[in-house]
């Protein structure tokens, strides 16, 4: 969970309720995960937050995901509540108050048991300008294969958004938050095996993708050898999710 030092009031916020977010972003070669460090404690931890007596749930993840990426328009899934006693632990966060020079005592409130509402965000690496917190030291993007000790139940909570990303992937156009526009099959399948932490025959890859009926085929990508130039594709629009538009873009560039 993620604060800022101002407004802190106990009485702003909704009583024992937080959030935290798997934000996912592709480099082209792996998948990876933001994390912060928070100042001075060694712990590591998914951005997150709490929320307001007068703000939506949903408006809050936004927020909060927005403030660490620098994006605006983010594609959001809400996939489980944590809720489990033994994830109460009073210590971590009694360390990172502590280490900012903020009352133990004015802040109590923070020290009680939450339970969290967890979202996974889809991201386009390139766009992202990572931003900490104001208690945090630093926030970076680390591999699945890289993470580092994360606190409370976070590492499971990374467990389950992939999990939920892998059982979804066939699902719903996931594929087109972690891409530009336009991407080769060969990205696209960079990113299905990212996800899937399996290897695919490309041919055969790519035959279930245009089988699939999702994606818009464009002009070829040439780089050098033409005639060894790939095609370029988009996904087409979904009709049936409404939660998908913001991120599709205008219909005309995909044509």
């Amino acid at each position: 969970m993620t604060l800022k030092k101002k407004n802190l009031n106990k009485e702003d916020y909704i009583p024992n309720l937080a959030f935290d977010s798997v934000i996912f972003g592709f480099n082209g070669k792996k998948l990876k995960i933001l994390v912060l460090e928070y100042r001075n404690t060694g712990l590591y931890a998914l951005p997150g937050g709490f929320v307001r007596r007068n703000e939506n749930l949903e408006e809050a993840v936004k927020k909060g995901v927005s403030e660490r990426t620098g994006l605006k328009n983010i594609y959001l899934e809400q996939f489980q509540t944590f809720g489990d006693v033994k994830r109460f632990d009073p210590e971590p966060m009694k360390r990172i108050l502590e280490m900012n020079g903020l009352d133990i005592a004015s802040h109590g409130w923070l020290l009680d048991r939450f339970i969290t509402v967890a979202y996974y965000a889809l991201i386009n690496f390139e766009k992202v300008i990572p931003k900490p917190d104001p208690l945090s030291d630093g926030i970076d993007w680390y591999s699945l294969d890289e993470l580092p000790p994360l606190m409370m139940d976070h590492q499971q909570i990374i467990e389950k958004a992939l999990e939920t990303l892998r059982e979804n992937l066939d699902k719903k156009l996931l594929g087109m938050n972690l891409l530009p526009k336009k991407f080769t099959m060969k990205e696209l399948q960079q990113v299905y095996e990212a996800i899937t932490g399996t290897s695919f025959n490309r041919s055969g890859f790519q035959r279930k993708m245009l089988s699939a009926n999702t994606l818009l085929r464009h002009e070829k990508r040439f780089s050098g050898n033409s005639h060894k130039a790939p095609y370029l594709y988009s996904f087409k629009p979904n009709p049936f999710d409404n939660r998908l538009k913001p991120y599709i873009g205008d219909k005309s560039e995909l044509r």
